[in-house]
């Protein structure tokens, strides 16, 4: 396999241009037959107004070292292209059964299933169709079920965002790619295999998962929906024995996978009653801010493409001097601001966006790092701990998160606060919009977020914004549109787990966002893969 990279192409190119491209670059005769697959495709827009399309690409041809011999181009090279792998187990013996039915709960399921396993998937939400419902429903009336939600339910609380499938995790044995293609194989279009930023989008997304569970259950998956894992027990050795489903049913097995998710804070709760090893983690926490999309496009692609191209996307960071990072999140291109809760009388929202991000608004959550100090100090700014000695609880970062959510919810009374970035920086109520509107799923309604934050928080917030003007022109414009809170942006707890994947208590595998390992689709699916794997390999090992 040949592999060229840095094919650069104007962006009204078409397909024979690219083929002439490969041709010149591997010096082939006019009639010189060859197969070609894409590998990569981004835009270069860093000399507008001219833009590229950037393309590495896969060659095969009749003789490959050959054509290879009569090129000088550091750029063309020989490849071997690795496909990933799971463990081959003849007749394996125990039943896993996978708490969650997200990204890394599913692909843990489809990867055990090819290993000949039959896990059972128990989920506390709904099937995919049934969610989305609850959700729209939840949206229209605000009559929210806590239990089938944008947090909870088939697919994980990455069904309802922009769908993004990149990573930045390192992936030497192939598992991003054979995500990709699972996707694809359950009806996700083809380019995400090679966009540089793929994203498949919220509606696309659930047609995918409940074929994929469709094909699950017909090779011997189970699943359990409306189903919580409420408790387990260990034997004498200190393994565990078995678990208990909705309080009312017990499954025997040694092998249980918490893929719960973010948001399971009572399952968190669980685990700390049962002496799970778990601690505290940073995360970060602010607001979703919305710009309008043309001009975000004008800033990215320059006046001769801002509407001729994709709606654009941006990624913004900054180490302030007292030692904070604040960067964007979840960009969101043509999307819209949800009401993402899971719990009654506390809000968080997020960022969501359909396959053809066709919405009026680029949103992201500007975001703050936190960390298990600044919990501590909110909570006795907040009167629960007395002093800075109380003792360390893992769950300081749900807390947090929680008296953050709930002042939200009060803010707003229920529906999303919001407020210009202007009247956010003079600390006064917000009463109407500037030169463009908020697009939500979910009530809003103007007011003033200042002291939803801690103040350094805040201070923080303000100078990222202010920062990030040097590099998208007016993004801390005064009509910028603040919503709060973001606070549901990665896990606050990390389940510890040891080299075979596995935690202080054996045949307790934590898995994916959830557990601390993870941030995103593909992180979390991939963290799934190897979950699997590890228990593959100790059947293997076992027999």
């Amino acid at each position: 396999m040949i592999r060229i990279n840095q094919i650069k192409l104007p962006v009204t190119h078409d397909t024979v241009q690219l083929e002439q491209k490969i041709k010149k670059a591997l010096k082939l005769k006019a009639d010189t037959p060859f197969q070609y697959q894409i590998v990569k495709k981004s835009i270069d827009a860093r000399k507008k107004p001219d833009l590229f399309y950037v393309y590495s690409v896969d060659v095969e041809t009749a003789d490959d070292q050959k054509i290879l011999k009569k090129v000088n181009n550091n750029n063309v090279m020989s490849i071997k292209v690795k496909k990933y792998v799971l463990p081959e187990v003849i007749n394996p013996s125990r039943t896993p059964v996978i708490a969650g039915a997200g990204p890394a709960g599913l692909f843990c399921a489809y990867a055990l299933m090819s290993e000949g396993f039959h896990p059972i998937v128990a989920e506390r939400g709904k099937k995919v169709e049934e969610r989305t419902a609850d959700v729209q429903k939840f949206w229209e009336t605000g009559v929210l079920d806590t239990a089938s939600n944008v947090q909870f339910g088939e697919g994980g609380a990455g069904t309802f965002s922009d769908g993004k499938l990149n990573t930045l995790v390192k992936d030497p044995i192939g598992r991003n790619r054979f995500v990709l293609e699972t996707f694809v194989k359950f009806g996700a279009p083809e380019h995400i295999l090679y966009e540089n930023k793929p994203h498949i989008g919220t509606d696309i997304l659930a047609d995918v998962i409940k074929r994929m569970r469709e094909f699950m259950t017909e090779n011997g998956v189970e699943f359990l929906f409306e189903t919580c894992v409420t408790g387990f027990s260990t034997g004498k050795n200190g393994n565990l024995k078995s678990i208990e489903l909705n309080h009312d049913r017990q499954i025997d097995t040694d092998c249980l996978i918490l893929a719960i998710g973010h948001s399971a804070r009572d399952t968190f709760s669980l685990l700390q009653e049962k002496d799970l090893n778990m601690q505290a983690k940073s995360f970060a926490v602010g607001f979703r801010v919305e710009h309008p999309q043309s001009e975000v496009n004008l800033t990215q692609y320059g006046d001769l493409y801002a509407d001729k191209l994709p709606a654009a996307p941006y990624k913004v960071t900054a180490n302030l001097p007292s030692g904070r990072g604040v960067y964007s999140f979840c960009m969101c291109p043509g999307g819209y601001v949800v009401n993402a809760s899971s719990e009654e009388h506390r809000l968080a929202v997020n960022g969501m966006s359909y396959s053809d991000r066709g919405g009026s608004n680029a949103n992201s959550a500007i975001i703050v790092s936190v960390t298990p100090e600044d919990f501590k100090a909110d909570a006795i700014r907040h009167g629960v701990l007395k002093d800075a000695d109380g003792k360390e609880d893992v769950l300081s970062g749900v807390r947090f998160q929680e008296r953050l959510e709930e002042r939200a919810w009060k803010l707003g009374n229920g529906k999303i606060p919001q407020q210009l970035f202007g009247d956010y920086c003079k600390n006064r109520p917000s009463v109407s919009y500037g030169a463009f509107e908020s697009t939500t799923k979910g009530d809003s309604v103007l007011c003033n977020l200042r002291g939803l934050l801690p103040e350094e928080l805040e201070e923080s917030f303000i100078e990222g914004m202010h920062h990030f003007s040097r590099a998208i022109p007016e993004f801390d414009r005064e009509d910028a549109i603040l919503s709060g809170v973001e606070s549901r942006t990665s896990s606050p707890v990390r389940i510890v787990r040891d080299e075979s994947f596995q935690s202080n208590i054996r045949g307790i595998y934590p898995c994916g966002e959830g557990a601390g390992y993870a941030g995103g689709i593909m992180s979390a699916a991939m963290d799934g893969l190897k979950v699997a794997e590890a228990i593959g390999r100790y059947a293997i090992e076992s027999k």
